[in-house]
């Protein structure tokens, strides 16, 4: 008779499958098989999972969950998460109308959790470079279990470090006018009240928020996120003594007010975050608000609270106006240059939609049905007009506008077009002309050029400027220059282009005066200081 075998396979499972033992029995033979249960559950990490995964469960963390939101074709509505493993992974979560309900008070932030099977899918690029090339739905039929602190086998993940933060002095080199979207850390320094943004009834709430180098961006809470974070963060500062710091995600860029930023709709807005980057800022806050706060806040005349961002070119580099014809389209870029108004007889505003901002031709403010706003709606003036840019390599034409262009003319849009359309009189410039006479400016520019299969042109557009501060000049640096001896008839002319020295532009002479027969007491000194007399 021949013996007995029995066969047996064991295998590590995460959870306990059900088993299932059968005998086979063939003549002078039985053997025993035990079966384990093929439902095996993967424990993997977010980039482990993809589309084909099967049967996997991941420990996460809920490190970012915004407000349910209403979808841009008002179709459903949806609330985005975003999870870290502990790997510092991190991929958004969806949800949706009945799901965000029934996870209302299970999913909170900054609490672990083991999600089992969630629907993955390939993430959009719509709306610029997503975290992760996937994204989970959360569903009804996804498990979902929350690790509490006390539990003795799961421990909760310690909290988030990961940031993907964009620094301020990078945003001026971003593609402005793309669907980019970014996140910031910025303290506050101000925060106007809700308004109406022109006539077009947007609600919106205008912030200024600053950076640990002093640089400033204006940043417009549209709609609901200037009633709820916006009323939240007006309440903060009017309560608390120090200054606040908020985490936006998903922040867009605009040109519209200057280089400004905004809300999206996908957008979240988080006061005093516990990062431990946060926490550095607010620190830092502390220790410099006195001079935070009195930072020159550029006011202008028009109806914004708060003035357009000017950006500073500390670490940036500067191109010469000779080589933007080579610069590439829609890009950002600083020159160092004089500004001047040479043609004082154009049109210094244009009149828009007060919905899309659609320009139009006419001077004519009657309301008329707008084709893209698909209503009647009024047209509202807007500052907009050309100014030449000049260095020592070329000369150039660009566009300044909105309230960069109030703040120039130190006049509001319709008070501009009360002048030049209304009562069709000129604009006194000489005000204008006397701020800009002998000073160099940094600006911000922006070249968009567009075409057709014969020819392509480009306009420049000023996002941005602020005078050159030049460092005071030395003894040394005064006296060091050959300088030959002058004819009493050219010792005027010496004396008004040294005033004007500053300029990196060709100097710009003025006609002498009848000569004295007395020198002046300052010319006199000056040339017994280079021994010429």
């Amino acid at each position: 008779m021949n013996e007995i075998t029995s066969v047996f396979f064991f295998l590590l499972f995460p959870v306990k499958p059900k088993n299932k033992i059968f005998r086979l029995c063939e003549p002078n033979t039985t053997i025993w098989l035990t079966i384990f249960a093929a439902n095996m559950v993967l424990r993997v990490n977010i980039d482990q999972i993809e589309p084909a995964t099967r049967d996997w469960i991941s420990k996460v963390q809920i490190v970012e969950i915004a407000r349910p939101r209403e979808s841009l074709d008002k179709k459903c509505t949806f609330q985005n998460l975003i999870l870290e493993d502990e790997q510092e992974c991190q991929i958004k979560g969806v949800m949706y109308a009945d799901e965000i309900e029934q996870y209302a008070d299970k999913l909170k932030l900054l609490h672990t959790y083991l999600i089992s099977t969630a629907k993955v899918k390939v993430s959009p690029t719509s709306y610029g470079k997503p975290i992760h090339k996937f994204y989970w739905i959360l569903d009804k039929e996804t498990v979902i279990e929350q690790i509490k602190p006390s539990d003795e086998v799961e421990k909760p993940l310690p909290p988030p470090t990961k940031l993907n933060i964009t620094s301020f002095d990078r945003i001026p080199h971003l593609m402005v006018d793309s669907a980019a979207e970014i996140d910031i850390l910025a303290i506050v320094l101000r925060c106007g009240p809700q308004k109406n943004a022109g006539r077009s009834h947007h609600r919106c709430r205008e912030i200024t928020l600053c950076d640990n180098q002093k640089n400033q961006f204006l940043f417009t809470l549209w709609e609901d996120f200037g009633e709820i974070e916006g009323h939240e963060i007006a309440s903060k500062m009017a309560t608390e003594a120090d200054l606040l710091v908020i985490l936006g995600r998903s922040i867009g860029i605009s040109t519209y007010q200057g280089l400004s930023l905004q809300t999206r709709y996908n957008s979240t807005v988080r006061v005093n975050p516990n990062y431990p980057q946060a926490v550095a800022l607010i620190n830092w806050a502390k220790e410099n608000k006195t001079m935070l706060l009195t930072c020159p806040s550029e006011k202008t005349s028009t109806s914004s609270s708060i003035a357009p961002m000017i950006v500073t070119t500390v670490g940036q580099q500067l191109i010469s106006i000779k080589e933007i014809s080579s610069a590439p389209s829609m890009a950002v870029f600083y020159v160092e240059a004089e500004m001047a108004i040479l043609d004082e007889f154009q049109d210094f505003c244009v009149l828009q939609c007060s919905g899309c901002k659609q320009k139009k031709r006419t001077k004519d403010r009657k309301d008329f049905e707008c084709p893209k706003c698909n209503r009647k709606t009024a047209l509202v003036p807007r500052c907009s007009f050309q100014i030449d840019l000049i260095d020592n390599t070329a000369t150039t034409t660009a566009f300044i506008s909105a309230e960069l262009g109030e703040k120039l003319l130190s006049m509001t849009a319709k008070a501009i077009f009360d002048i030049t359309c209304t009562k069709r009189q000129s604009l006194s410039l000489d005000h204008v002309h006397e701020m800009l006479s002998n000073k160099v400016f940094e600006i911000q520019l922006r070249k968009s050029s567009w075409g057709s299969s014969n020819t392509t042109q480009a306009t420049l557009s000023i996002l941005s400027y602020m005078e050159k501060q030049h460092p005071p000049q030395t003894t040394t640096d005064r006296t060091c220059k050959k300088i030959k001896p002058l004819e009493i008839s050219e010792v005027e002319v010496m004396a008004t282009t040294t005033a004007a020295g500053s300029s990196n532009a060709p100097p710009k002479f003025e006609p002498p005066t009848p000569t004295k027969k007395e020198l002046p007491h300052t010319i006199l000194s000056l040339l017994l200081k280079i021994g010429t007399i």
